[in-house]
């Protein structure tokens, strides 16, 4: 070996970073079972009415905000069960969600603005996946129009890789994970009450990153259901609208 190849290596060591260790993931088992969506629905139409009446809304305002790739439609087995049980569930009115824009914060400001206009009163946001990130950054950005925030497996803690959505969302948004359009501090908690609702068997969002730390939440509360499963199984629509419930203003 030539004298100076000794120093060559040493040179270079160091200077580019290894592969960074991959994140870890939820099991395909548990990503499969997120194919019982269809069956969640049914049990959520037929029990429609007793869902309801397990629920005690105030006619409090709630903001519905999907998931990555979901439509408006996808919101309405839980905003129905809100709505018949008191509380006035509003859609987010922008259509799809295809990620996050520029002005995403500015337009769902308009959209709460809307909603206020008739009693001034602030909106509880509840938000779905990627939707209820929206949820937090808008909390921090209007504090004072939310009553307070509650994600259904929302990966707002911890590796934003550590879930089976974030290619989908850097092809859909064309933003990376790690640098949003606008500002984003994912795990710094809301200046309003907030519930994190999260699954052991999500299958899409790893746990403990919908779970989230002491200090990033004020409460977490494990639900029975798939990811797919917390806007329209029974499970995941009971979960939220006690959520609400927990949060109830005085």
């Amino acid at each position: 070996m030539p004298p100076y190849a000794d120093a060559i290596a040493n040179f270079w060591k160091g200077r580019f970073p290894g592969n960074p260790k991959p994140a870890m993931r939820p099991p395909l088992p548990h990503l499969l079972g997120n194919a019982a969506l269809p069956f969640d629905m049914a049990r959520t139409r037929k029990s429609l009415p007793a869902l309801a009446g397990a629920l005690r809304g105030d006619g409090r305002h709630v903001l519905l905000i999907p998931g990555l790739m979901a439509a408006e439609r996808r919101m309405e087995p839980l905003r129905d069960v809100l709505n018949a049980a008191g509380f006035d569930a509003h859609g987010w009115g922008l259509g799809r969600n295809l990620g996050p824009r520029p002005d995403s914060l500015e337009q769902i400001d308009r959209r709460v603005d809307a909603i206020r206009r008739s009693s001034g009163a602030p909106v509880t946001l509840v938000g779905w996946s990627l939707g209820g990130l929206f949820a937090r950054e808008y909390a921090k950005f209007a504090a004072h129009k939310v009553g307070g925030v509650v994600t259904m497996g929302t990966p707002f803690s911890g590796d934003p890789r550590a879930n089976h959505a974030w290619r989908l969302y850097q092809l859909v948004s064309g933003f990376s994970v790690d640098d949003p359009p606008f500002a984003c501090r994912r795990e710094e908690k809301p200046p309003v009450p907030t519930v994190a609702l999260w699954s052991a068997r999500d299958g899409v969002i790893l746990p403990e990153c919908a779970r989230g730390r002491k200090g990033e939440r004020d409460r977490a509360i494990e639900v029975d259901c798939t990811h797919m499963g917390f806007a329209a199984a029974p499970e995941g629509i009971l979960a939220v609208g006690h959520a609400l419930e927990a949060m109830r203003p005085n």
